[in-house]
């Protein structure tokens, strides 16, 4: 396999992991996961590839501590080798949408939303209810999501006390002023900025999406500190 073959197979590896509540049954699905992420690691890196093993097995194994350990530091790697890959061949993730083209869009935000497997945060002051139905159901059972809006609380707040109740997501919304970008933070190692609001997305006109890499951490410490001083308008 080349490097480009090895990143399609390591982020759908992302999308497809099963939630944290049942990749410790023993059933041939998991195997199949687990199996797959063992060579596709090994692939990318021989020798990172094979001390990954041992965080691997360890992920179904009935000691909590081992198996969170095994699930933790198995993901990180995972990113690790797709940040590389990515360095390698196509770069950060950067896309550029035509107006008019909302399902293009739509679609670059499912796939990001879909390799989450623990924390997604939405900074976006307009997300609403046409937000909610459009892009939670594409996010894992299991993922903590945390909405930082303001402007459309109160078509917001509605529909994610009913999405919620319908669905396994843990889910807090908060508010706060003063910000105006839109970005996406994916289990609290990756960033993406939008340049349209998420409910809008290239209906208007035409918007890109890109991947922060050189400034994540400054970034990730800013909205952090934003939320953490946010009011807590819904949480389940």
């Amino acid at each position: 396999m080349n490097d480009e073959q090895i990143l399609m197979e390591l982020e759908d590896l992302l999308r497809t992991m099963p939630s944290h509540q049942t990749i410790t049954q023993q059933i041939p699905e998991n195997f199949s996961w687990l199996g797959r992420a063992a060579a596709a690691l090994e692939a990318w890196n021989n020798v990172k590839g094979s001390m990954a093993k041992i965080d691997i097995d360890n992920i179904q194994s009935p000691r909590l501590q081992l198996h969170a350990e095994g699930l933790r530091r198995t993901q990180t790697i995972i990113h690790q080798a797709i940040h590389e890959l990515r360095m390698k061949t196509t770069g950060p993730l950067s896309v550029a949408v035509e107006r008019g083209g909302v399902f293009d869009y739509f679609d670059e935000i499912r796939k990001i939303l879909e390799s989450a497997t623990s924390d997604v945060l939405f900074i976006d002051p307009y997300l609403d209810a046409e937000f909610v139905s459009r892009y939670l159901p594409n996010i894992k059972d299991g993922v903590k999501v945390r909405l930082l809006g303001g402007a459309k609380l109160k078509t917001l707040l509605p529909a994610v006390e009913a999405y919620s109740a319908q669905n396994n997501h843990s889910i807090e919304v908060r508010s706060a002023q003063g910000f105006h970008d839109r970005y996406i933070f994916i289990d609290q190692g990756r960033c993406y900025q939008s340049g349209a609001s998420f409910k809008d997305g290239a209906k208007n006109g035409p918007t890109t999406l890109t991947q922060i890499t050189d400034a994540f951490t400054a970034m990730q410490g800013t909205y952090e500190e934003i939320w953490s001083n946010g009011k807590i308008e819904f949480s389940n």
